[in-house]
């Protein structure tokens, strides 16, 4: 099928409403871009936050009357002053095989490989965790996702229980059990989670060492290895409970976090936990040590 996207310059405050008005006119997906690449930190539970300077893309069929919509939007009053837009015909490709091959397997470490199902394992002798990209939760792609996967990759799991502190997807969990991990706790918030979490461990054999618990109802444990990719905010208030599931002697690795939060969140960890220099790939970080 073929498509055509109209572009439109808008603010933080009037992203939404234009987003609400090409609905209106039958738009079947919007989407924000950041028009000047800048970037947003943790909002609040519950909170919303666009670009101070956002594009909206609404994407239509080919067939539609862009005129119709053109002229619906600039009578709105969030454009009446100013209507900057853009039409754009989109070629008309098999999107899904598009979309699909921008994903590759990627190698983390000197063992462990992530690929999409797709795609032929590189190399079938390694560490091969199959992990679809969609809107489970993580893929690896992420800075933080690959800077956790590379410190479980350069330790010793052989035998370990292993926590994975906001599962997500359940990929820290399921490359800890494909490096050796005897067992492994995934703990979430989110149902949906825990059920990506059980559903990715099924599709790569290892169901059977994944245990996922809301935290409300996790059992007692006493764990080798934490690894939480979360956020600088949860962390730091939930680094009792953090602590609390390690052993001492015990490895942890935190991230989620940018490098303006790293020395925020270290001082939570450092009473407990001899830190190692913390690591960094772009703008995030990775903390990592052993419990006192």
């Amino acid at each position: 099928m073929a498509w055509i996207q109209i572009r439109i310059r808008a603010t933080e405050a009037t992203a939404d409403a234009i987003s609400d008005h090409l609905m209106d006119v039958g738009c079947p997906s919007v989407t924000f871009m950041d028009t000047k690449d800048t970037p947003i930190f943790e909002p609040q539970p519950g909170e919303v936050k666009y670009w101070a300077e956002t594009t909206v893309i609404g994407l239509f069929e080919a067939t539609h009357d862009m005129q119709a919509v053109v002229d619906y939007l600039q009578v709105q009053p969030e454009l009446q002053q100013q209507f900057h837009y853009k039409i754009e015909q989109l070629e008309d490709k098999d999107w899904e095989r598009e979309w699909m091959k921008n994903f590759k397997p990627i190698q983390f470490g000197e063992r462990l490989w992530v690929c999409p199902s797709w795609q032929e394992v590189p190399d079938p002798s390694a560490v091969n965790v199959m992990l679809d990209p969609g809107l489970a939760f993580g893929t690896g792609t992420h800075a933080t996702a690959a800077l956790c996967l590379r410190w479980l990759d350069s330790l010793d799991l052989s035998g370990k229980t292993v926590v994975d502190f906001g599962c997500g997807s359940g990929i820290l969990g399921i490359a800890a059990i494909k490096l050796g991990a005897k067992r492994v706790i995934g703990i979430d918030i989110d149902q949906q989670a825990l059920d990506a979490s059980r559903d990715n461990a099924q599709r790569n054999g290892v169901a059977d060492q994944l245990e996922v618990y809301l935290p409300e109802n996790q059992p007692d444990f006493a764990a080798d290895v934490m690894v939480a990719n979360i956020l600088a905010q949860p962390l730091r208030e939930l680094n009792e409970v953090i602590l609390g599931l390690l052993k001492s002697g015990g490895n942890i690795a935190l991230s989620g976090v940018l490098e303006e939060q790293a020395q925020s969140v270290a001082s939570f960890y450092e009473h407990q936990v001899n830190l190692d220099p913390i690591a960094q790939e772009g703008e995030w970080v990775r903390i990592i040590g052993v419990k006192k």
